[in-house]
């Protein structure tokens, strides 16, 4: 069986936990927090990263840090995952889900604007795939309406748009290292701190509500509870997991596009045959080859070949059900505009497997299973 999915295990992980043990420390902002910290501050451009537990609590924090309360609005993507409405919905706010672009399965930053009511405070665009959404127009919008902008990168690391990474453009940022992303330690994430008026707010809340940062750094005698808060320290242990692959990301993301390459050299056949879609790469963007997807023609077929090809060993999954239709999307939000592209285009697309260390006879085989069934569709 060729999975969807091997979490990432670059080499080093072991021997960084080991010395992590040695040093006998365990909780957050050790030495290897500071380590992967500095890493991520390089390879984005951020002014200051802090790591967390996971990409939900980085969201959560953003929430927290921009103020967001009862009765106010944010707007993002219904094609995402739950923690990107979640972590607005735990500060009482209401959702508003706009509709995406069909190439890319970005947010249509065409559609944000017509949204935008006098209890809009914030947007949430959600980079799908490691491909950017169009930034600049956002950005603009935000500036216009005097938005904050949180970037949900969790699947973007290293991918850039014009230059500029993502997580890094707007207010906040925010990336995951689960172990289905690129680089992982089973659970993480970090925050991107972009606006400097708010690394001070961050570091308390992140620090259950304390002072404890600025005691640390010699800024204060004692520390104590300032502020509400909780705890979001990613653990020192996880931490040394993550370290050898974050220096090795260059190596472990040039690895991926060789794969993801193959599966579009020897899939474009059935794309140009009008069976399948291929994705969409902008030119003025840089990506990190999350994922690899292709699309059908509808739900059914997409049903038919996932359960074709798990009989011939590959397991390859969709993708995320638009929050919207779900009972917690429209207790807590509303979808503004037609909904034209976000479950079309979610009923068609199909996920294949791609991860650090997948070969050449495993994308072989499955580029020849998903050919193989087109021709037992005629």
């Amino acid at each position: 069986m060729i999975p969807f999915n091997a979490p990432c295990v670059y080499g080093g992980e072991e021997d960084c936990i080991k010395r992590a043990i040695k040093a006998r420390k365990f909780s957050g902002d050790g030495e290897y927090n500071k380590k992967c910290e500095k890493i991520l501050e390089t390879i984005t451009g951020s002014k200051k990263v802090l790591m967390t537990s996971s990409c939900t609590h980085a969201l959560e924090l953003s929430a927290l840090a921009i103020g967001i309360k009862p009765g106010d609005e944010v707007i993002m993507p219904s094609y995402t995952f739950t923690s990107t409405a979640n972590a607005f919905v735990l500060r009482g706010a209401k959702i508003i889900f706009v509709d995406i672009r069909p190439d890319t399965m970005n947010i249509d930053e065409n559609k944000i604007e017509r949204a935008i009511t006098k209890k809009t405070k914030a947007i949430v665009p959600v980079h799908y795939a490691g491909v950017s959404c169009e930034m600049d127009k956002i950005m603009k919008i935000a500036k216009k309406y005097k938005l904050r902008v949180i970037e949900d990168a969790a699947q973007a690391l290293t991918s850039t748009y014009k230059g500029k990474h993502l997580g890094a453009i707007g207010d906040i940022g925010t990336i995951s290292f689960h172990e289905t992303k690129n680089i992982q330690c089973g659970e993480g994430g970090a925050i991107l701190i972009n606006d400097p008026d708010l690394i001070e707010k961050i570091e308390i809340y992140r620090e259950k509500g304390t002072d404890r940062s600025k005691f640390f750094r010699g800024e204060v005698d004692k520390y104590g509870w300032v502020d509400q808060g909780s705890s979001y320290l990613l653990s020192e242990l996880a931490a040394a997991f993550l370290y050898p692959q974050l220096k090795a990301v260059k190596k472990i993301t040039s690895a991926r596009a060789v794969a993801w390459k193959k599966y579009y050299k020897l899939l474009k056949p059935l794309e140009r045959g009008g069976l399948i879609d291929l994705p969409t790469l902008p030119a003025h963007c840089v990506v990190n080859y999350h994922n690899f997807y292709i699309k059908l023609k509808n739900i059914n077929e997409r049903s038919e070949l996932i359960k074709y090809l798990k009989n011939k060993g590959v397991y390859a999954v969709f993708h995320y059900i638009p929050l919207h239709s779900s009972p917690a999307g429209k207790k807590f939000g509303k979808f503004v505009g037609k909904d034209v592209f976000t479950t079309k285009e979610s009923e068609r697309i199909l996920r294949l497997p791609l991860f650090y260390g997948l070969g050449n006879k495993q994308i072989e085989k499955v580029t020849k299973e998903v050919k193989s069934f087109f021709r037992w569709l005629q």
